[in-house]
């Protein structure tokens, strides 16, 4: 899976992060970043307190508009974007400086391995994904905000590499789902300890759909999966 060409002297040894990425990861600090500053009075004044919960009211993914959406068969425009815009809304600091964190990390990974915008296709696509897998399931669930969904769904990118590079050299492949099986344990264990609220069903929906779709956008996917279910 290494990178065959060689080197040149003037090339950096360690691939630097997308664009793209960045910017994903530029957008969920600055609004994180905007909360805190208004909870603090540092900016916009007594009403700034509220502004987290009001963004959330806004632009978080609401389950509740997206059955009425397929009752009525009706598409409204604000009710769509918000499954492109509750990753960049999170409940806390600390939820944001993870899901940054992760982003980075296994974004920075992915990206070794595919086109920076192929990995924030990744993104949106499971963040997307992991919401309608939500809003299916739980209709009248709690809604859904923050950015693990999309970061499951690189997961699900790192995974299908990973599960990819095994293949190729004969290993076993359940392996590669390490990875996911750890943190869906840990996910478990914080459910049964603080309460749970269902939303690792999204991520769940991200990992899946972030794992498919890697097979089309990683290079030669398509054909070592095709020839993986030739051979059964």
């Amino acid at each position: 899976m290494s990178d065959p060409r060689p080197k040149g002297p003037g090339d950096s040894p360690v691939n630097p992060i997308p664009p793209l990425v960045l910017a994903i990861v530029a957008a969920m600090a600055a609004a994180e970043a905007v909360f805190q500053l208004g909870a603090r009075g540092l900016a916009g004044g007594p009403e700034a307190i509220g502004w987290r919960i009001s963004t959330i009211q806004q632009f978080g993914f609401s389950n509740r508009a997206m059955t009425w959406m397929l009752e009525t068969g009706q598409l409204r425009i604000d009710y769509l974007v918000r499954f492109v815009t509750y990753p960049f809304v999170h409940a806390s600091l600390l939820q944001a400086v993870f899901a940054i964190v992760m982003t980075l990390a296994i974004g920075k990974f992915v990206a070794e391995r595919m086109a920076g915008w192929a990995v924030a296709i990744l993104f949106f696509a499971s963040s997307i994904f992991g919401a309608l897998v939500f809003g299916l399931i739980y209709p009248d669930g709690p809604g859904l905000i923050g950015g693990f969904p999309g970061v499951y769904g690189l997961i699900g990118g790192f995974t299908c590499l990973i599960w990819l590079q095994l293949g190729a050299i004969g290993e076993n492949q359940m392996r590669a789902f390490v990875m996911i099986g750890v943190l869906l344990g840990l996910q478990l264990i914080f459910g049964l300890l603080y309460g749970n609220n269902f939303t690792w069903v999204a991520d769940i929906g991200g990992f899946v759909g972030g794992f498919l779709l890697s097979f089309v956008l990683v290079p030669g996917g398509m054909a070592r999966l095709r020839e993986k279910l030739q051979r059964r």
